[in-house]
């Protein structure tokens, strides 16, 4: 097991933000992470575990022994009466992933192309789009317990899915729930249906239906469709980092969402199964007049106000700290706050 010392984060995580870790571990396998958790020198030792570094901002250099997770692997795991279950090594790309499935006629997973990430960190946030959430394709994952080096398998009421939520986003309670700064993702199942139908009702899924003359997509066609409408509106973190949608989409009542409207008219709200509705975070921060402004390096996005963005990325220069970041973000919050009353909620992790 090969401990590096002062690593750059820079490359490591999708903001750019320039960082070293102290101490950083790459585990390949599921005995990597069961040497180092056998290992006395680091079994006591903080730790923080590093997937595609996509939903985070780093502000300072790691004090933690960061393990940067590259398991790999992909295959048909085996099949039942109504699903495919397929099984992907933590540290397999999420983006390249889904082009797999699809490759191996394994259609599911198309409404989440393009989401930067791995395999191992789509459980965590319980990823979504356009319809789709990770939980209604998830079959069961296995993880090590960083504290007591034992390999455990959760099923998806064991995971506690919640709107970009999970049970690795909360420490332990007092009925000992939580698993955040404890778990080690391994690899993730997912069970696809085989009786497949394409997931719509999206407006940018609607306009891209109108353009191809009202035709039920494939899956292939479905995925293409869903590639071009995140380009078109969403930065590439190749190209100027950020960590994709920064800010959760707040729930409200009817009767808060009667009142914002009532103001608002043009708000853009989903109703929700519960009679709860969902506003759309990146509205309310633009109706704030946010869009294209900026703290320093770190700015809001001018296609979509509910990405923030490293101005300075790739300019050679420093770029944003993780600092400028958390102040740009703060000053949102309360804008929103103080025009509508509701309290934004980040999604990335600050470390």
């Amino acid at each position: 097991m090969l401990v590096e010392n002062n690593v750059a984060l820079q490359a490591l995580n999708t903001f750019h933000i320039v960082a070293k870790a102290h101490r950083l571990v790459r585990i390949h396998s599921e005995a990597d992470a069961s040497a180092l958790c056998a290992d006395p020198q680091w079994r006591d030792v903080p730790k923080f575990v590093l997937g595609g570094g996509s939903n985070l901002v780093i502000t300072g250099d790691v004090k933690p022994l960061v393990l940067k997770v590259e398991v790999m692997g992909r295959r048909l795991l085996r099949e039942t009466p109504k699903h495919f279950v397929i099984e992907a090594g933590a540290g397999e790309n999420w983006h390249d992933f889904v082009a797999w499935t699809l490759e191996q006629g394994l259609p599911g997973l198309e409404n989440l192309a393009m989401i930067p990430g791995t395999v191992g960190a789509s459980p965590v946030q319980n990823i979504g789009a356009y319809g789709v959430e990770l939980q209604d394709r998830f079959e069961s994952l296995d993880a090590i317990d960083l504290q007591t080096g034992q390999v455990f398998t959760l099923d998806a009421a064991q995971c506690g899915f919640g709107y970009r939520d999970s049970v690795f986003k909360h420490a332990a309670g007092d009925k000992g729930l939580g698993l955040k700064d404890r778990a080690l993702i391994l690899r993730v199942r997912f069970a696809l249906p085989k009786a497949w139908k394409p997931v719509l009702g999206y407006a940018d899924l609607d306009k891209k239906q109108a353009e191809y003359g009202g035709v039920q997509p494939t899956a292939q066609q479905l995925f293409d469709w869903v590639c071009q409408i995140r380009r078109a509106k969403l930065p590439d973190p190749a190209v100027i980092g950020n960590a994709g949608s920064f800010f959760k989409n707040p729930t409200v009542s009817a009767e808060q969402c009667a009142d914002i409207i009532a103001r608002d008219p043009k708000v853009v709200h989903y109703k929700l199964a519960d009679g709860s509705f969902k506003l759309a975070a990146g509205w309310l921060i633009d109706a704030c007049g946010w869009r294209g402004k900026s703290i320093g390096q770190a700015g809001v996005y001018e296609k979509q106000a509910l990405v923030l963005v490293n101005r300075g990325s790739n300019s050679g220069a420093q770029g944003a700290t993780g600092g400028e970041v958390m102040t740009l973000a703060g000053a949102i919050q309360t804008s929103v706050y103080e025009r509508f009353g509701l309290r934004l909620e980040t999604e990335p992790v600050v470390l």
